[in-house]
């Protein structure tokens, strides 16, 4: 039996929603949030010794890493399913996507996520300047790169209807966090059709529905 341990409004839902889609069992152990440090608990550590989420259990194997989470279990218990051929053309356009997420995408959301709690949760007496230094930061470096990231992932969906091809994949599903958080920071609107398109037909997807059920509301800051 798979077991998920799930840290809610983490990267832990996308391995819910994926072994919904493929209709696996699994046992769902749940964790929360430091409501103030919205840090992991650290009784994730005796799981992992990074202490974070997501990861699994599948026998004698404890496995983290998102990525790694994902392949694994397309590859040993997906059948064939949502991933493409190894001899098609989308193959290395889903191997792409699948390190895009985290390894390009991923990184100046999470930067604009510490410089805006910078801005607004530095002590009264140093606020101004910090959050003089984190809007410098932010418009030098983190919000050129994030438009380029998201403008580059728009004109990719302008040419197929999923990342990696004319199927849904589970480099969709990977990523799908990246698109949640852009959404919940204000990067999809009007000049962004396709993203917002996508996100919509992933949250209408019933297996993602499903996920929502089995780890709670689902909320990015």
């Amino acid at each position: 039996m798979i077991t998920v341990h799930h840290l809610n409004n983490s990267r832990s839902q996308r391995v819910l929603w994926l072994l919904e889609e493929l209709g696996l069992p699994y046992e769902l152990k749940r964790y929360q949030r430091d409501p103030t440090t919205m840090l992991a608990p650290p009784e994730l550590r005796a799981v992992h010794p990074l202490g974070k989420s997501p990861v699994i259990s599948d026998g004698e194997l404890t496995l983290a890493e998102s990525g790694a989470i994902i392949e694994y279990l397309v590859e040993r218990h997906g059948n064939g399913r949502l991933k493409p051929a190894a001899d098609s053309p989308d193959w290395l356009r889903y191997t792409y996507w699948m390190h895009f997420a985290e390894g390009s995408a991923m990184p100046p959301l999470l930067m604009k996520l510490v410089f805006d709690r910078i801005e607004r949760k530095s002590p009264l007496l140093i606020r101004p300047i910090a959050a003089a230094i984190a809007g410098r930061a932010k418009a030098m470096i983190v919000t050129p790169n994030l438009k380029r990231h998201l403008d580059y992932m728009e004109s990719e969906l302008a040419e197929r209807p999923w990342f990696a091809g004319a199927e849904f994949s589970a480099a969709d599903i990977q990523m799908s966090f990246p698109l949640e958080a852009s959404a919940s920071r204000g990067g999809l609107d009007a000049s962004r059709p396709r993203l917002s398109d996508l996100l919509a037909r992933i949250h209408a997807r019933p297996a993602y529905q499903r996920a929502l059920e089995q780890g709670g509301p689902f909320k990015l800051g």
